[in-house]
């Protein structure tokens, strides 16, 4: 009997379900009488016993931006923080429900007939990102649950951890999420939330935020942790309902010389002699007062706010470097038309009226301070809404480490330098005026150090120099003010040309007066190709700055002492400011490589007298390969005696981390290990696929050309079929000669490598193979143990190449503290 009442009652509980469902409440307040209400864009409800939110809708087929960001990220090869998705969307009603509808605006005619514009929409199919069952409808007035829609994978997070895919996958994307995550991972409801406290309204913004959990198998988490607990991975997801400009803004079409981001759609009603896709610049909306004077306030100026909570030195250099935009801006005939101030109080952050310098607390020391500038985009236009810059706490402390290394600055009885803190500030600076100026829309120009630093959009290295006392001199460490290709960028995108005055033909005299002027504009496309596109590097000679940094980091390293710690510091932390100086070379290794291989090009256009492409000579390729085979040489990776000894295991209180070196030693510093993360950086660059491959393609093109196996013929030479060098020494070269036999059996088995570089890279193995025995009599014990361990491994690899992979080598720690 009481089975039976217990069912009647769940009977009953469940049609009262499906009727609520089939018919909603009668009015609004029947739902919202006791919640807190939310009044902006979009008027929502928020129950704090429920934790649900309820969205007010009164206006459909209105469309607006829908924008989904990550304020944290996974990191790990995962998901990044301030990756987003924007689209344009709008809410219709369909019979019973309600359904949030993306237009296809990549399938849209710009111009043309109502007919052909109808005709595209109809081609293609658009997308439902939601559908709704309303909880209520008074009126016009409808009332919906969005909280399933705010608690979900909204970017595919959970198929990316721990994957190595940072960007967002376009199926879940399209789709608005899916709860199934790849790598073991899958969103846990029980586990995630509304998060009320980021969750606000505005007049021209409705902001919401969720805790989303991932719980999976702890896989993604292996190779450094994404979590405390890698089996369950929790972040923030940030969506917005972004009220849509108006129609007065002006797009300019884009020129791939220009260092914008573009945008572009298909225009199905352009003339068959024109290109279907349409290309746009990314740009805030800038106007001048007065269109007819060469320069005029604006109608309204661009301002950006720095986040209140940064430290008051931070904060003023914050202000400091943002501001150097102006100077770019009076180049383009606008006064005071770039302003940066801090967010006055009251103000929030969050409302799309305020761009913003955010400043973001990380935890850890050192951390990787990562920063970025990602911007509110109408997909329609391409006008830039807010700029939002999102940056690393410590970030600062970075710059500071490599300046306590440089000076060595802490003598029992002297006063501390301040030029660490003027240094750091410096960078702060610089980073501000980079992020902002993505913001503004433009790209890296990685080729600006070769011009006097002509650019904030590049990567700058801390340029110092040797006085002739063995003294550092920082005094001209990071460039001040926007510089000289900014000014040209912004000139060219923001500029407003008088009533009746012909844009293309005036913005074609700005681009070929910048060229004329030499400057070069190569984005991240510069890749492993372009020797003079490079990060982190500084000068016009990338070979003759290695060179003088080689020569400058062996001083450092040789008179390297517990002066780059301060006063009760354990002596183990010495470690930590001797990584970012004995890897001070790092990164102008990699401009270096580039002249191997290499390829010169530009972003040219028909008739702009720009070169399209151009070889590096042989004898540049063979000077850079001379260069970096130095980097290898044991003179150059050997740590002074008395400084390995000064380094003890580490402490309690003081673990190792990824800012250390890795080694094969146990707790103890291990100097090979040190040695092996920094010839595996050179020999990585080496051995790369597209540079193999481009090897042999020039030297089939031209015979003068050097091809890959000379280079690696005068690879192995220096190493492998070198007399071995007596003590520490000799060990250093064992280290490298079985980094480079990894290498090269590496590249002979490589998926991402062509057969030709297969199969020369086989043909030079087999030659080592055949070297290795015929000296194995006259090799000494040390050498000779080497030579069995080569031959065993060149064997191993004939059994079955297909199945041979390369032990994998100590890794650098990280030296980028930036967000790719």
């Amino acid at each position: 009997m009481r089975k039976l009442f217990l069912l009647a009652v769940l009977s009953t509980t469940i049609a009262s379900a499906q009727n609520r469902e089939a018919h909603p409440a009668a009015t609004l307040g029947a739902i919202t009488q006791n919640l807190k209400k939310f009044e902006g864009f979009y008027t929502f409800y928020y129950d704090d016993k429920t934790g649900k939110v309820y969205l007010q809708l009164d206006r459909f087929n209105e469309e607006f931006l829908y924008f989904r960001s990550m304020p944290e990220g996974i990191g790990n090869g995962g998901p990044e923080r301030g990756q987003a998705s924007a689209v344009v969307a709008k809410f219709i009603k369909a019979g019973a429900k309600i359904l949030l509808l993306q237009p296809n605006y990549y399938a849209y005619r710009g111009s043309g007939s109502a007919d052909e514009q109808k005709a595209a929409t109809d081609a293609f199919a658009q997308s439902v990102l939601w559908g709704f069952s309303p909880a209520a409808v008074e009126g016009d007035k409808v009332l919906i649950d969005l909280t399933p829609f705010l608690v979900r994978d909204a970017l595919d997070i959970g198929g990316r951890i721990g994957s190595g895919r940072g960007n967002p996958g376009s199926a879940a994307s399209a789709r608005g999420g899916d709860n199934r995550a790849g790598g073991g991972y899958r969103l846990d409801e029980t586990r995630s939330a509304i998060n009320i406290d980021n969750t606000r309204d505005f007049p021209k913004n409705t902001e919401f935020e969720a805790w989303v959990t991932f719980t999976g198998n702890g896989e993604g988490g292996r190779r450094g942790g994404v979590a405390p607990d890698p089996g369950a991975v929790t972040v923030r997801l940030h969506q917005s309902f972004v009220q849509l400009p108006d129609s007065n803004f002006h797009a300019r079409a884009f020129d791939p010389r220009s260092g914008f981001f573009d945008f572009e759609y298909q225009d199905f009603s352009a003339a068959m002699s024109e290109p279907l896709t349409k290309r746009f610049i990314e740009r805030h909306r800038l106007q001048k007062k007065d269109p007819k004077a060469a320069v005029s306030e604006p109608v309204e100026p661009i301002v950006y706010y720095i986040d209140p909570g940064a430290p008051p030195l931070i904060r003023q250099a914050l202000v400091e470097g943002g501001s150097w935009w102006n100077q770019a801006f009076e180049a383009a005939g606008f006064k005071n038309a770039f302003q940066v101030k801090v967010l006055p109080e009251g103000a929030d952050p969050m409302d799309i009226r305020y761009n913003m310098v955010n400043w973001v607390d990380r935890s850890g020391y050192p951390a990787r301070a990562f920063s970025y500038g990602a911007s509110y985009i109408d997909p329609r236009t391409g006008e830039i809404i807010k700029g939002v810059v999102t940056l690393g706490s410590d970030r600062h402390r970075e710059d500071f480490l490599i300046a306590e290394g440089l000076l060595q600055p802490y003598e029992n009885g002297k006063p501390v330098s301040g030029e660490m803190q003027r240094m750091a500030l410096a960078r702060i600076r610089q980073l501000s005026a980079h992020e902002i100026g993505h913001t503004l829309g433009l790209t890296h120009n990685f080729a600006a150090s070769i011009k006097d630093r002509a650019s904030v959009m590049d990567y700058p290295f801390p340029r110092f120099t040797v006085k002739t006392d063995g003294s550092i001199d920082l005094s001209d460490v990071y460039a001040t003010g926007i510089g000289s290709w900014d000014k040209r960028a912004i000139t060219w995108g923001y500029s407003e040309f008088a009533p009746g005055a012909d844009e293309q033909a005036s913005l074609d005299k700005i681009m070929r007066e910048t060229l004329k002027e030499g400057f070069r504009y190569i984005p991240d496309v510069g890749g492993g190709a372009h020797p003079l596109s490079n990060q982190w590097d500084d000068g016009p000679d990338p070979i003759a700055q290695l060179d003088k940094l080689m020569k400058a980091r062996r001083m450092l390293l040789d008179r390297f002492s517990e002066k780059a710690i301060p006063q009760g510091a354990p002596m183990a932390t010495l470690e930590e400011v001797l990584v970012p100086i004995y890897l001070l070379h790092r990164y102008q290794v990699e401009a270096v490589s580039k002249y191997i291989g290499g390829l010169y090009f530009t972003h040219a256009v028909k008739d702009d007298g720009q070169v399209p492409t151009e070889m590096v000579t042989p004898e540049d390729q063979w000077k850079a390969l001379s260069a970096l085979m130095g980097t290898i040489s044991p003179a150059q990776l050997a740590l002074p005696e008395k400084l390995i000894k000064s380094i003890p295991p580490r402490p309690s209180g003081y673990p190792s981390s990824i800012e250390t070196f890795g080694g094969h030693t146990g707790p103890t510093f291990d100097p090979l290990g040190a040695a092996e993360s920094d010839a595996d950086n050179t020999l990585s660059y080496l051995f790369d696929e597209a540079r193999a491959a481009r090897l042999i393609e020039y030297h089939a093109r031209d015979e003068r050309q050097p091809g890959l196996m000379p280079m690696l013929d005068t690879i192995l030479n220096g190493t492998w079929k070198a007399p071995l060098a007596p003590g520490y020494a000799g060990e250093l070269q064992i280290v490298v000669d079985n980094l480079v036999l990894k290498h090269l059996l590496g590249l002979a088995v490589s998926s991402r490598a062509s057969e030709s570089v297969r199969g020369e890279a086989m043909l030079e193995a087999h030659d080592l193979y055949v070297w290795i025995n015929a000296h194995l009599g006259e090799a000494g014990p040390r050498q000779k143990a080497a030579f069995y361990f080569a031959l065993e491994e060149i064997t191993e690899f004939d059994k079955d190449p297909a199945k041979f992979t390369p032990d994998p080598s100590l890794e650098m720690p990280p030296g980028a503290p930036i967000g790719d």
